[in-house]
């Protein structure tokens, strides 16, 4: 046992070496290289974990529905093009089969993974915003089995949610692994999700603006765009090597010619997929709500879904599964052959079959049923107007299409990442002329109501943690991490006993501290709270490396203050070790040294402004107890005309300028003042005995 386990530790020396190189290699690397390597990295594993997907989702489809309820379920072009069967052999067992289905899936979730329920894009959106390292591979791994088990099954689901997550966690696990900056981190998740994604549907380019697009309602993470393409790309290569290069749907209107006599029509139809758009999100999380209040174990609500899915399948079978076979029944003449009613009804089946499989608990993806509800949508305008209507197309591919990228482009709101997926999808780039009137109109529905079917979106990046950081505190990008960090007080080896490190921590009242190797490379970091009790360890000799955070985010030695500071909100501490190249504990950052460099930063900013204005001095000192404007309000403090208030400091936290803020003795203020102002400007803060302190206002004025 004793040579395994020093086996293992020589292992993971050699792996932490390794990576150590690499990360050195990457982050001193210019950005085209940098993201050759990054965007290729997870586009390998975009395109693999599509492959791993697919097949798995296939072999669940065979056991489930083909083996077990004998029936075939229709595929599309690039998945053989079979008709399916037209009906069941035995009905009554299709609601159990779903049922047991979804059971299943619940179970594994629950005792796993419970992040893993629902659909995963949401999952990888928020990780981009608010913690790039957070998605846990475990979670990808239950993702991927129980998404596979609720789809082959007959739950409806689309299998893009889990491909998004196994790219996108793949780029959350780089973070750690290669200290990956804060910005670089959350463009490798956005990457994966644009690259899975892309690389299911067999669309590179869409899927590269997908990533950009998909992660604000109103905006585009222009950043991510150029990233997104190479893993993009990589991704399809990948996947398609395996499953064929063909389109998802084949070349499903190859003689279409646009007619701007048909505008009309696509605008009905744009206007028509805005408000599905809108029932589709609306009846999801409603039914979300619902299943939440039903007073039944979580693992049991998926399986409460499949069995009414199931029942729903009897009397409509394209709710079932991913439904990609009826849409490719639907672009060609075999739309027909089915009921007038079959083609009204589906869209609204399949929205109401996505809620129960998904909203329950289930674990797919979501934007898949998105496609299926558009298809359909244009498919019944088509069969509507077609016998009545003038210049409405012979086939209806291009309706069809058209209702695709409209009634989904508009409630995932990346109308333009949509469009171009379905275009790629379906081999028809002369159908996105006319796409452009209908999701145009079906958007302009969809933002009246401030709808989206991903609750993670934000508004814009003027919303985002990191883009709001950036622009309120721009000058931390000019100051260096190594001139603010301060020397650890404790940094423990990865095989010091429990009972010694929680020594010297309670020592030195600390919360917590880096963890080193027998080399001295960083391991993770370890929090006071998450070391076991002393009673519960016995004599407290296990390693304190077992209870290390790998994935704790950290900031480098060569970095700029806004990224330590941003790494200290994905923290939520008040300090992260620094790393030099070497993955050595150079020192730690904290909140405090942050706010004192951008205070020095602005400062010296206020000084090159006095500089350019003339007559200006800076007043940079702290509210004395029993000072004029101590407790008084900005806008209340009688400070002269033509003042400003740059920064309140109140402790380790900048506060905003705001007319409400109240000051408040203690708080450090820098303001901008005219000269003659300087001295009634120190008497308000300092108080009454404070006028001598005037000298300070002279002294500024000197200096500029």
């Amino acid at each position: 046992m004793t040579l395994v386990n020093v086996g293992l530790a020589n292992t993971r020396t050699r792996v932490r070496a390794l990576t150590t190189k690499a990360s050195r290699h990457v982050r001193t690397a210019p950005y085209l290289r940098k993201w050759l390597i990054l965007g290729c990295l997870v586009g390998v594993i975009a395109g693999l974990g599509a492959v791993a997907f697919y097949q798995t989702l296939t072999l669940a489809t065979h056991l489930f529905l083909t083996d077990l309820a004998h029936y075939q379920v229709p595929t599309s072009a690039a998945e053989g093009f079979l008709k399916g069967d037209s009906g069941f052999q035995r009905p009554w067992l299709i609601p159990i089969i779903v049922g047991c289905g979804g059971l299943l899936s619940g179970l594994l979730v629950m005792a796993l993974a419970p992040e893993a329920e629902g659909h995963g894009t949401d999952a990888a959106i928020d990780a981009v915003h608010r913690n790039p390292r957070g998605v846990r591979l475990l979670t990808v791994a239950v993702k991927i089995v129980a998404s596979a088990i609720t789809i082959g099954s007959g739950g409806s689901g689309g299998r893009e949610g889990p491909t998004a997550q196994i790219s996108a966690g793949f780029g959350s696990y780089l973070s750690p692994a290669l200290d990956l900056s804060p910005s670089d981190g959350r463009i490798a998740v956005a990457a994966g999700i644009g690259s899975g994604i892309g690389s299911i549907f067999g669309a590179p380019l869409g899927g590269a603006l997908l990533s950009a697009e998909i992660l604000y309602r109103d905006d585009i993470e222009v950043e991510a765009i150029i990233p997104s393409m190479i893993a993009s790309i990589i991704g399809y290569a990948v996947s398609s090597a395996f499953m064929g290069f063909q389109p998802l749907f084949g070349f499903a209107a190859p003689g279409f010619q646009f007619d701007p006599a048909q505008l009309g029509w696509f605008a009905l139809i744009g206007v028509i997929g805005g408000f599905m758009g809108l029932g589709y999100s609306t009846s999801f999380y409603g039914l979300v709500k619902v299943f939440q209040r039903i007073p039944i174990p979580r693992f049991v609500r998926p399986a409460v879904g499949g069995v009414l899915v199931g029942s729903l399948a009897i009397a409509l079978p394209g709710v079932l599964g991913t439904g990609y076979g009826w849409v490719q029944k639907s672009l060609g003449q075999s739309l027909l052959g089915l009921p007038l009613w079959v083609v009204l009804a589906l869209p609204f089946a399949k929205i109401l079959a996505t809620s129960l499989s998904i909203g329950s608990g289930g674990s797919g993806g979501i934007f898949g049923p998105g496609m299926v509800i558009g298809a359909f949508t244009g498919a019944a305008v088509w069969r509507l107007l077609e016998p009545i209507a003038p210049g409405v197309p012979h086939g209806p591919a291009p309706f069809v299409i058209v209702g695709m990228m409209a009634t989904f482009g508009s409630i995932a709101r990346a109308p333009l990442a949509v469009m171009l997926m379905v275009a790629e999808m379906t081999g028809s780039l002369t159908a996105l002329a006319p796409a452009m009137i209908a999701v145009g109109l079906g958007t302009l529905i969809v933002r009246h109501f401030d709808a989206t079917i991903y609750t993670s979106q934000l508004k814009s990046r003027a919303d985002s943690p990191a883009h709001r950081m950036q622009r309120s505190m721009p000058l931390l990008g000019s100051l260096n991490v190594a001139d603010f960090m301060a020397r650890p007080r404790v940094v423990l080896a990865g095989d010091e006993a429990v009972a010694s490190a929680v020594g010297r921590l309670d020592d030195e009242r600390l919360p917590g501290a880096p963890v080193v190797d027998e080399r001295g490379a960083f391991v993770g970091v370890v929090r006071r709270s998450s070391l076991p009790p002393l009673d519960e360890d016995g004599d407290g000799a296990t390693n304190v490396g077992r209870f290390a955070d790998p994935a704790a985010p950290t900031a480098t030695n060569d970095e700029h203050l806004d990224s330590a500071l941003e790494s200290l909100l994905l923290a939520r501490a008040n300090w992260v070790p620094v790393l030099d190249d070497d993955r050595r504990v150079a020192g730690i950052i904290t909140v405090s040294a942050v706010v004192r460099g951008y205070r020095t930063a602005l400062r010296g900013h206020l000084r090159r402004v006095s500089e350019i204005a003339p007559n200006t001095v800076v007043v940079d000192r702290e509210v004395a107890p029993g000072a004029e404007v101590d407790g008084i309000a900005l806008r209340d403090a009688a400070l002269p005309p033509g003042t400003i208030v740059m920064t309140l400091q109140r402790g380790d936290e900048l506060v905003p300028c705001r007319g409400d803020t109240l000051i408040r003795a203690g708080d450090q203020l820098g303001i901008l003042a005219h000269a003659e102002d300087a001295e009634t400007v120190v008497r308000l803060i300092g108080g009454q005995g404070h006028q001598g302190r005037a000298a300070d206002a002279a002294i500024s004025r000197a200096e500029s």
